[in-house]
């Protein structure tokens, strides 16, 4: 699966809640969206979207596991120390998914504080594991097995050419259903490292590899 990043071109806003008897500053606006095009040339399908955001809420938002970055992160599993927002809220209007998000109480989290307040125009983006299914007029659309993995802060280009296009295109990732933890699937060392090797050497590699599994499932 490759790795998709989406800009939402809805701006966030900014907004202020008394919790426990503090003010805690909260980021809400659109957060995904299916049905359209975006910048990226991929359509989210409504039913596989909705299916993924409703696995999402009740896995992520309900246990209070629901956590973005500030901008794009370098891989696919969530850093817990580049944490800025705390996903509480997730509904659907129409094709559009509305979020409300608590900015954490962390480094990345005052950071995101003050940009806000200095009225920066910031945007969220999802993060997500998928498979694409190329469509006519250079579209490509993503396929039911869709994994959100977080909906990351980022800075709203202004130009045409938004700096998400191609984020990981080149690179597959295998998601852990156990650990619930992301793998890069290094296909182009494979590659290469195959293209060296005899069929005896293959085959006595996919033996090696089968009985690492075997043994990984033992672990587990």
């Amino acid at each position: 699966m490759k790795l998709l990043s989406e800009l939402i071109e809805s701006p966030i806003t900014l907004t202020e809640a008394e919790v426990g008897g503090e003010k805690r500053q909260y980021i809400s606006g659109i957060f995904a969206q299916a049905a359209v095009p975006n910048r990226n040339h991929r359509i989210y399908p409504l039913p596989v979207l909705e299916k993924e955001i409703n696995r999402y809420i009740t896995e992520n938002v309900q246990k209070n596991r629901a956590f973005g970055e500030n901008g794009h992160p370098t891989g696919a599993n969530v850093n817990l120390d580049r944490i800025s927002i705390h996903i509480k809220e997730l509904h659907k209007e129409g094709t559009d998914f509305h979020g409300k998000a608590l900015i954490a109480s962390t480094p990345q989290g005052d950071i995101l504080k003050g940009l806000l307040k200095d009225g920066a125009n910031l945007g969220v983006s999802t993060r997500s594991l998928g498979s694409l299914k190329p469509l006519k007029e250079n579209l490509s659309e993503v396929q039911p097995d869709l994994k959100l993995l977080a909906i990351d802060t980022v800075v709203d280009p202004s130009g045409p050419s938004c700096f998400v296009n191609g984020i990981f295109e080149g690179k597959e990732w295998i998601f852990d259903t156990v650990s619930g933890t992301c793998m890069e699937e290094r296909l182009d060392d494979t590659k290469k490292a195959l293209k060296g090797m005899t069929l005896k050497q293959i085959e006595e590699a996919k033996l090696v590899m089968f009985e690492d599994f075997l043994h990984g499932l033992k672990v587990r």
